[in-house]
């Protein structure tokens, strides 16, 4: 197995952020976003519904609205309307560089808050809570984890998924073959054609893929919830102003009913480009966080 990329890449991350002097000075990104009069957005290309781009290249999705929110309380506390957004696309692996070397200012994309990227970047309120589980075809005769004994799963570079798979490995003694694709459509790419047996990722993001490929019959998401991955907007870390606005931001828009609004929006309505409905209803775990919001997660 090859379950050591995701450890080695914390390490060269923490090196990076002990580098940086004074990156994450109490203030720092709300004077920087000031001084230059624009905030820039960390994005993906493909994570549906809640960071991916549109036909026309332009970002858009569930997190995406949601940092979109958190710019509007950014321009009222600095007192900039004229605040311009600029967008940076970013992948699993580059999306905590982009943010500890103030590359990027927020990181609007489905990023799970645990305790060791805490030591890195921080995390506002979370915004959604999924549970790790597969994507197999429909005729592979893979329904849970112990089927996957001597198969091939795939999962993406630098996510929490792959040190799960690895435990669960060693757990059942299953003999898993563990592949590690770049992004979440390679490693569709992967079960699509053959060369895995199952992508393991968040419910949510396998629903998407599914909702989205050329033959969404021919393929099905399976398994018991390997893990529980509360989703939350990162930043640059001990930034202790802007964690202060942004928590104070997703308390309103969770309180005031926009975050509500905003999940209706991309998961139970036709999302572009193509209309799909992912039609999933609001998990139990989630609506219970909503009603006392709280960046507090167990890890």
């Amino acid at each position: 197995m090859q379950a050591h990329s995701t450890r080695k890449l914390t390490a060269m991350l923490l090196m990076a952020a002990i580098s940086i002097s004074n990156s994450a000075m109490a203030g720092e990104t709300l004077e920087r976003i000031s001084r230059s009069g624009r905030i820039v957005l960390a994005t993906r290309d493909a994570s549906i519904p809640f960071s991916y781009k549109d036909n026309h290249g332009k970002p858009l999705g569930y997190t995406v609205d949601i940092c979109l929110k958190l710019v509007d309380a950014i321009r009222l506390q600095l007192k900039r309307p004229d605040l311009r957004i600029d967008y940076m696309q970013v992948t699993p692996s580059s999306r905590f560089k982009a943010i500890i070397e103030g590359q990027a200012d927020l990181e609007c994309g489905p990023t799970t808050n645990t305790a060791e990227r805490r030591a890195l970047v921080g995390f506002t309120i979370a915004n959604f809570i999924a549970s790790a589980k597969m994507l197999v075809k429909k005729d592979s005769g893979i329904r849970n984890w112990a089927d996957l004994r001597n198969k091939t799963i795939v999962t993406t570079a630098a996510t929490t998924n792959a040190k799960s798979i690895a435990e669960r490995n060693d757990v059942g003694a299953l003999r898993i073959t563990l592949l590690e694709a770049k992004d979440d459509l390679e490693s569709f790419h992967q079960v699509e054609t053959g060369k895995a047996d199952a992508f393991a990722m968040d419910d949510v993001l396998l629903y998407g893929l599914k909702a989205m490929s050329a033959h969404p019959a021919d393929y099905q998401v399976v398994a018991s919830p390997l893990t529980v991955e509360p989703y939350a907007i990162m930043f640059s870390k001990n930034d202790i102003e802007l964690k202060k606005l942004m928590d104070a931001e997703m308390a309103r828009i969770i309180y005031n009913g926009d975050v509500e609004k905003l999940y209706k929006k991309w998961f139970n309505n036709p999302i572009p480009p193509s209309g799909v409905n992912l039609d999933m209803p609001m998990n139990a775990l989630l609506r219970n966080s909503f009603q006392f919001p709280s960046d507090k997660v167990a890890d």
